[in-house]
This record gives C-alpha cells, sequence and structure tokens, in this order.
C-alpha cells in the first residue's frame, strides 16, 4: 500500500526542523544575564553583575569566552571601562574578581564541609571603574571550544581577547565612548602589550567599534624566565637591598611578600611542558587538593573557589552552560 503524505504534514515536519533549529542556534549564541544573587553570599548583590558568553571564530560556536561584567558603582556611563586577563596560565578571571580587585571576596574561615561564604571588598576597583573580567586563554575557567588545545598561543590568544572586546562592545553599545584600559597581572602580562597594540592597529585600520583606548596597567608581570630568575639576585648584587633583607626573602611568597611561603600539595602539571606555548592541560575540573592549606596561607583562597565554583547552584546562579568543566 502506498501512504502519501499530505500538505499538512509536510507542514508539521518543517515547523518541528524550524523549532529545532531555533533551539540549536540559541544555544551558541552570545547571551548575557544578570546575577542578583550569588549562592554563600547573604542577600542580594549590592552592584551590577552580569554574566555571558561571546562567541568567536569564523562559525560563533567555535570558541564560547565567558565573562564576569561589574559595572562601576560610581558612574558607569562616565567611568572608564578595564578589561582585566588573570594570569596563569590557565586562571579564571574569577580569582582576579574574587583575589585582587573585583567587590566580592571569601570569607577566610575553616571549611566546614559547605558553600563557602563570599563578603564584600571594601578596595573594589569598581568603585570607580566598570570591569569586564573574561576567562582567557580558551579553556579556562567556563569558557570552552570544540577544540582547545588547537587554540594555545600566545598569538590566539591576543586575537582572541582582540576580537572579543570589539564583539562584547558591540552588544554593549552604551560603553563605546567610555576610556577604556587594558588590565592584567601575572603570566598575563605577556599578552596584554600585545593586546593593546592590536586594538590600536584595528583602530587604524578602522575596525568596528572604534575602542577609546587610554592605556593598559600590569601588575607584576611576567616577560621571561630569565628576568624572575634573577631580580632578586641582581638588586642584592647591585646594592640595592640590604643582605639582611635578602635573606630574608628565603622565607615568603614572592607573589604575596605579606604571606607565608605556603607549600601546597596539588597536583600541577609539568612546568617543563608549557613554557611560552600555553600547551599545558587547560581543561577538566577545577585542581582537587591532597591536603587543605593552612587557612593562613594564599593558596587557602584557591581552595575555598575550588569548593565554590565546582557547586552546581553557583553555576547555575552563574548561568554557566552544561557543557563546561572547570
Amino acid at each position: 500500500m502506498v501512504v502519501h503524505s499530505s500538505p499538512l504534514s509536510f507542514q508539521v515536519l518543517f515547523l518541528v526542523l524550524t523549532i529545532l533549529l531555533q533551539i540549536e542556534s540559541h544555544q551558541i549564541e552570545d547571551v548575557a544575564a544578570k546575577v542578583e544573587h550569588l549562592p554563600g553570599f547573604d542577600g542580594p548583590l549590592p552592584f551590577h553583575l552580569e554574566t555571558g558568553y561571546v562567541g568567536l571564530g569564523e562559525t560563533d560556536d567555535d570558541l564560547q569566552v565567558f565573562y564576569y561584567f561589574i559595572k562601576s558603582e560610581n558612574d558607569p556611563k562616565n567611568d572608564p571601562l578595564m578589561l582585566w586577563l588573570t594570569g596563569g596560565p590557565g586562571c579564571s578571571s574569577f580569582s582576579g574578581l574574587a583575589y585582587q580587585i573585583g567587590p566580592i571576596k571569601f570569607k577566610i574561615e575553616e571549611y566546614n564541609g559547605s558553600l563557602p561564604n563570599l563578603v564584600l571588598r571594601p578596595q573594589s576597583w569598581t568603585k570607580v571603574s566598570s570591569i569586564i573580567f573574561a576567562d582567557l586563554p580558551i579553556g579556562t575557567g567556563f569558557s570552552y571550544a570544540k577544540n582547545v588545545t588547537a587554540h594555545r598561543s600566545h598569538s590566539k590568544l591576543i586575537n582572541h581577547t582582540h576580537q572579543f572586546i570589539r564583539k562584547w562592545l558591540l552588544e554593549h553599545p552604551e560603553f563605546l565612548s567610555n576610556k577604556f584600559y587594558m588590565g592584567a597581572d601575572s603570566y598575563s602580562g605577556i599578552a596584554a602589550p600585545g593586546v593593546v597594540q592590536e586594538i590600536l592597529n584595528g583602530n587604524d585600520q578602522g575596525l568596528q567599534p572604534w575602542i577609546n583606548l587610554q592605556g593598559y596597567l600590569l601588575g607584576n608581570p611576567i616577560t621571561t624566565g630569565k628576568e624572575s630568575n634573577d631580580q632578586m639576585q641582581y638588586a642584592h648584587g647591585m646594592a640595592l637591598i640590604s643582605d639582611e633583607l635578602y635573606l630574608c626573602l628565603s622565607g615568603i611568597d614572592p607573589s604575596y611578600i605579606l604571606d607565608s611561603d605556603c607549600k601546597v600539595d596539588f597536583p600541577m602539571d609539568d612546568q617543563g611542558t608549557h613554557g611560552r606555548l600555553l600547551i599545558q592541560k587547560l581543561e577538566g575540573p577545577l585542581s582537587s587538593y591532597l591536603t587543605v592549606p593552612t587557612v593562613t596561607c594564599q593558596a587557602y583562597c584557591s581552595f575555598l573557589t575550588t569548593q565554590w565554583a565546582n557547586s552546581q547552584s553557583v553555576r547555575k546562579a552563574l548561568h554557566v552552560r552544561e557543557v563546561c568543566h572547570v
């Protein structure tokens, strides 16, 4: 028996396919959402936090960059806008937000198995500026790609960051006229000047949108391994620091000089494998600590972040996609 399809059947099939295509396209489109509450913080957030994804690459779904955006708590219409890259390489920009310059931080208290608590940071840079914390390079934090390994190099990090900020500004045109600054610390000090140069070149070439670049700032930037190996020895040899001070340096954390030099027992990638090419493994869950750092150690904040960011309630609040693995 021959079954003849009616015009209505084709219409229904077309409608179903159209809906499926719309759902698929919705999954990869750039989406930004306001976050009013964060697990671990008591009450609604007293500042404007937005999270979202910006798609890069030829088809937009090749690379998905996750970001946190906090509006200035003063005058967002006129205050500067800054894009912040955290070092590592491979550290989520949330560390810059929660450990360094953002409006929240972890409450330092003994971990009891529950979700770590967040409190306000009075000295936040968001008091006078709007800041975008981007999870770059691809594969850090909640950013992801179809092939993470294919996107690991300094040149690609620079290119992706340049693409990101122009596209972000297209999606947030109210900030096009704000003064723009590039900010970075640690390992991202290698890439940040290159991003600034790319922005300048793009402006000269007429790329849109035009970026109102004013400058860049670097904190504890890395340039080359040789430089970091010789800084203290050079200063001591040139009599810039005393013998007593030089001897004291052996007992402090070089990144946080007011903290003790704590030995933390957690898995590390082979430091000799990544160097300047960013080829270390960045995907996978946040590092699991073999032992819990003591509360007085700087690394204790990292431990709290691991417990907090791997919580499903946190990821839901941040509008993180299911495909991501931090």
